[in-house]
């Protein structure tokens, strides 16, 4: 006798029909947010508010998580997709893919906070501390104040050589060679 049961493998969320633009667009809201999978932890959550959200659940070391990509329309199915590819791809790496966005996240902050004009205040007050000459000091706060007008707000990673090259001329063109050149040993150090 041939038995009919399918394999209880196969009632497993990896089998579930994937998503589809047309189902997406006809998602409509009810009083209590469900879900629309896509499969491989990739859903699409939709609140009564009508709000349309990708998520992704997995486990990482043991525990139950959530990713959340953005919302939809915003990003598309496809990218949606990507995502969660991307964030597979670092699980079986042994890596937590909500671990890497938080570090991700520090670093483009830490980047926009780490300005030219705060790390030469940084700098200065380290001198000051180690007990540099008052007069040598406000040299310095002289010459770091010549390019604190053109790159006082940029992010210090991503100074360019030209640009530094561009404050020393306009420095030049005012006929303070000596300046240039103090301000351009001082940037190397």
């Amino acid at each position: 006798m041939v038995s009919l049961m399918v394999p209880r493998k196969y009632h497993h969320c990896d089998t579930i029909m994937p998503l589809t633009a047309t189902a997406i667009n006809a998602a409509k809201p009810k009083a209590k947010a469900y879900k629309l999978t896509d499969g491989m932890g990739l859903y699409l959550l939709v609140t009564p508010t009508g709000g349309r959200l990708w998520r992704m659940n997995y486990r990482f070391a043991g525990k139950q998580k959530t990713l959340s990509f953005g919302n939809f329309p915003d990003l598309s199915l496809a990218k949606a997709r990507e995502l969660r590819a991307a964030a597979r791809e670092a699980l079986a790496l042994g890596r937590d893919p909500a671990e890497e966005r938080k570090a991700r996240e520090r670093e483009a902050t830490a980047r926009l906070i780490e300005t030219f004009g705060v790390i030469s205040e940084e700098w200065l007050d380290r001198l000051q501390l180690e007990g540099r000459a008052e007069k040598t000091l406000a040299k310095l706060r002289w010459m770091v104040s010549m390019a604190t007008p053109t790159l006082g707000q940029r992010p210090i990673a991503e100074i360019t050589a030209p640009e530094l090259l561009d404050v020393l001329r306009s420095i030049e063109v005012r006929g303070r060679y000596e300046t240039a050149t103090r301000l351009r040993s001082v940037d190397c150090r």
